[in-house]
């Protein structure tokens, strides 16, 4: 099966952990009464986007939001992107997505690997390594529509990382994330589109939606990327949602016609996990 549609929900992050089950059934229920696949969530949709506050928002794996998570993937039969959410283990806390099957099973788990450290002369300035530690690994991961990968937004600034998800064999990559008002102007869908462009697979950006209220302005924008590096969906800064139908078929054949995967000079250069 190659055929996929997605649902991209652009929320507005909830202060409250309590509002947090509510926000998740509403999406569920939205993504399967559409007949959607999969619903792909912003990064931290369930804290706030503040340094401070990741520590206080953390869970480990197998903690109360994961396991609704997982439980609400199998009620409604969703394979679920579950954003990215704060974990905390070995007395560490990771900026941590992770996907669930139909059956609510765990499939993949990635832990955002380059911490968003970046201070912008007359814009944003950030520092996620004040309280949060990289993970060390990429993610790819097998479905019932080939294989994907998975990121957290400023990972996807580093093209050896994309460049990876590609030769390990993603046909799609789900990149949860929350760019700002000054890199999101500058940066969000010309990075989206040279990501698929590049690796001649499907990007999809989620983004939370703008929250003027928030400490953290996000730029919203949640967008669909095809393998040729064209735009097919892309929202604006306000709450809602979009649906995506692609066709995973599309990624083999753009590289059968732009052979860029198989004509890379390996004998000259390599690219390696250590």
């Amino acid at each position: 099966m190659d055929r996929i549609k997605i649902m991209q929900a652009q929320i507005k992050v909830p202060q409250n952990k309590e509002d947090v089950k509510e926000l998740l059934e509403t999406l569920c229920r939205t993504a399967a009464d559409e007949k959607a696949d999969l619903l792909s969530l912003p990064e931290m949709f369930c804290c706030p986007y503040q340094s401070s506050l990741f520590p206080l928002y953390a869970e480990p794996e197998g903690g109360r939001l994961y396991s609704l998570c997982s439980a609400l993937a199998k009620e409604y039969g969703l394979y679920l992107s579950a954003g990215s959410m704060p974990e905390s283990a070995d007395g560490r806390v990771y900026n941590t997505a992770y996907v669930f099957d139909r059956a609510g099973n765990q499939i993949a788990k990635h832990r955002k690997m380059h911490m968003f450290d970046i201070n912008i002369r007359s814009g944003q300035a950030f520092r996620e390594s004040d309280t949060l530690s990289p993970g060390s690994k990429s993610t790819v991961f097998d479905t019932e529509f080939g294989k994907m990968g998975l990121c957290v937004c400023f990972d996807f600034r580093f093209p050896e990382l994309g460049r990876i998800m590609a030769v390990n064999g993603a046909k799609l990559v789900l990149c949860p994330a929350a760019f700002n008002m000054t890199t999101g102007p500058a940066h969000w869908e010309l990075m989206f589109r040279a990501e698929a462009m590049f690796n001649q697979y499907y990007c999809i950006g989620t983004a939370p939606a703008l929250d003027s209220s928030a400490s953290y302005h996000s730029w919203g924008h949640s967008i669909a990327v095809s393998p040729w590096g064209e735009v097919i969906s892309q929202m604006g800064t306000e709450e809602g949602h979009q649906f995506v139908e692609l066709d995973l078929s599309l990624a083999e054949s753009v590289r059968s016609q732009l052979p860029l995967l198989a004509n890379r000079r390996t004998d000259v250069y390599s690219l390696t996990e250590l």
